[in-house]
């Protein structure tokens, strides 16, 4: 007897339904295929020692399992629970009142028949109400992530028996209900503790408003780490749609801990490898370039981090995402951060430090900037000089709800104009005044910058036009935009060293 039953199979941060087709009928021997891993073709054993802890028999004809479609590789010990369901029925030993076609099945099985929880359940969920399905079948510890997902129904249970009782209608399972989704504004920083830094702040704020990227240069304590950790506190709300795309992320990488309230922060240590960055393994999972998806990705001690980890981020932050290449298949994974990074102007320290003087040999600052490569630097709009603050400095600054309005207030401009930050739009809807475009093009000739530095000049000044209330990008703008290129070509502190 045939019998069909459905699975799913996180491919990067997608879904892919999988049906898992099970014959039983004449011969021996029993047989997965469908290119499954060695994790799954192991869940025979698996299977036949909780059908019988069940109180059932494990057929002994000829029992195929199927896994289409079969030119994707399945991973993991998630398939246990429809493959366990699918041969009960199979060989005849169940009759359900419930079409267990009308659900997507997933769960990992021990071997007393308790079910163990899984990786992905939410782009799972999404793909199950995508393609029609009534509902989904899981652990009971991912019911909650599964239940994100309005418009299907949602049963968590937490042992084999439940799952083959439901499906006859001898019990009723509880459905997981909906989780609403609530906008976090509560954080333990606010941008009223930083002293002095109005520059910083300054820089921080157009960031939030227009998405850019940023890095902050000054000697140890100058508040470089502080100032980078408050920027989610003046960042716009996620929307539902953005934190149920970054949640996902989550889900899909395994470590789903709630639907995301708040914009992620990433703080990697430099010491990261390129796969654990940008993503990868086997199967490949998001890295943290993706983590922050809609969120900050922050660098600390930028020069630190190896070369090679370095380079990787210059193609997903102009592409939005990062494509993981395997034999078989490619995983795109969205990489829609903004990036701060931070680093001192020397290895000592403190070059440029007013009061401290630099134990650098001649050369040595130069060398330190050029750890990070001109491509990159380009691809920073705001480069910010961080000057440490006196002891006796009692200047306070606004709180983060007064800047956050206004950064919510310029990107809903941005929204109705472009239908995305400025970060990401063309700069022909950025072209300035013809004053302020001739300052431009003399910046362009006197700093040799590049092209890429042209384009995130206007960015940029659209961004502060756009704080200011302003429809047109006037000489103040874009005059403001132009002192935050200071990395740019060694302009900063180059004739020093």
């Amino acid at each position: 007897m045939l019998v069909k039953i459905f699975g799913s199979a996180v491919h990067g941060v997608e879904a892919i339904t999988i049906t898992i087709e099970v014959n039983v009928g004449q011969g021996t021997k029993f047989y997965i295929v469908g290119l499954p891993d060695n994790a799954v073709k192991e869940s025979g054993y698996r299977i036949e020692t909780v059908i019988k802890n069940a109180g059932y028999k494990m057929p002994r004809l000829r029992t195929i399992v199927n896994m289409a479609p079969a030119d994707i590789r399945k991973a993991g010990a998630a398939y246990d629970l429809p493959i366990a369901v699918g041969i009960l029925a199979a060989s005849k030993q169940l009759v359900f009142s419930i079409p267990p076609e009308q659900f997507v099945i997933m769960g990992e099985l021990s071997l007393d028949g308790t079910l163990r929880p899984i990786r992905g359940a939410l782009p799972m969920a999404l793909q199950a109400k995508k393609e029609g399905f009534r509902g989904m079948i899981l652990p009971l510890q991912n019911a909650r992530e599964a239940a994100m997902v309005e418009g299907i129904e949602v049963y968590g249970v937490e042992h084999v028996g439940e799952v083959l009782g439901f499906l006859r209608g001898e019990i009723a399972l509880q459905k997981m209900l909906f989780e609403k989704y609530n906008e976090r504004f509560c954080f333990d920083v606010d941008f009223a503790d930083v002293k002095g830094q109005n520059i910083g702040k300054r820089a921080m704020e157009i960031a939030a408003a227009g998405g850019h990227n940023l890095i902050l240069i000054g000697p140890p304590g100058a508040g470089k780490t502080m100032l980078a950790k408050r920027l989610p506190t003046i960042l716009p709300p996620l929307s539902l749609e953005e934190a149920l795309e970054t949640t996902r992320v989550y889900s899909a990488a395994g470590k789903f801990n709630g639907i995301l309230s708040g914009r992620p922060f990433r703080a990697p240590h430099h010491t990261i490898s390129d796969i654990a960055l940008a993503g990868g393994g086997n199967p490949p999972v998001p890295g943290e370039l993706s983590l922050a998806h809609n969120g900050v990705l922050f660098l600390d001690e930028l020069p630190e981090y190896k070369r090679g980890a370095l380079e990787v981020l210059r193609q997903p932050m102009e592409d939005r995402k990062v494509t993981v290449s395997r034999a078989r298949n490619t995983f795109d994974f969205p990489t829609s951060f903004m990036l701060v990074a931070a680093m001192n102007p020397c290895p000592c320290g403190y070059f440029n430090h007013p009061e401290k003087n630099c134990t650098c040999m001649p050369g040595m600052v130069q060398k330190y900037l050029n750890k990070i490569s001109g491509p990159l630097l380009d691809r920073i709009d705001l480069h910010v000089e961080v000057t440490p603050v006196s002891p006796g400095t009692a200047e306070t600054g606004e709180r983060s709800d007064v800047i956050r309005e206004r950064v919510i207030a310029a990107r809903n401009k941005q929204w109705e104009r472009n239908g995305h930050y400025n970060a990401q739009m063309n700069i022909s809807n950025c072209m300035p005044e013809p004053a302020a475009l001739q300052l431009l093009e003399s910046a362009m000739k006197r700093l040799q910058l590049s092209a890429r530095a042209y384009d995130r000049i206007l960015k940029v000044s659209r961004t502060i036009a756009d704080l200011a209330g302003s429809e047109h990008i006037t000489t103040s703008h874009l005059a403001e935009a132009i002192r935050f290129r200071t990395l740019d070509r060694g302009q900063w502190g180059a004739y020093q060293c």
